[in-house]
């Protein structure tokens, strides 16, 4: 069980899985300046408790990305998207959450490996 929350504590959440073997960092415009690394999970496996009042959610472009984001301290906590492939198709169903693995319980996300994926111009 893998756990974490945002500085304040407002959003806490549980995942039932284990560390990706490399997290992800995104170079598109909103990625790139959030500065998470992300950990994708099937929404089975993620348990997001937060205050309803204070989890705000953020949505450019398509609209289709809920970018969740604690409005108390300011945290980036998780992104709820369709699970795109690489060539930018979707099955039109199925979908994935990018938790920020920054807030993950005792663990340092920047040690961890990652991989950069070029948002920025695949989609």
């Amino acid at each position: 069980m893998i756990t974490g929350r945002c500085h304040c504590g407002e959003t806490v959440f549980e995942i039932k899985g284990e560390l990706p073997q490399a997290l992800t960092r995104c170079t598109c415009t909103y990625c790139s300046r959030r500065g998470a690394l992300h950990a994708y999970y099937e929404p089975a496996q993620v348990k997001v408790t937060a205050n309803a009042a204070t989890d705000k959610v953020y949505r450019w472009n398509s609209k289709m990305v809920a970018h969740h984001f604690c409005g108390t301290c300011g945290c980036t906590t998780y992104s709820d998207s369709p699970d795109f492939q690489m060539d930018g198709t979707w099955d039109g169903k199925t979908r994935r959450i990018a938790v920020n693995a920054r807030l993950f319980d005792d663990f340092d996300a920047e040690e961890w490996p990652h991989t950069v994926i070029d948002g920025r111009h695949l989609w």
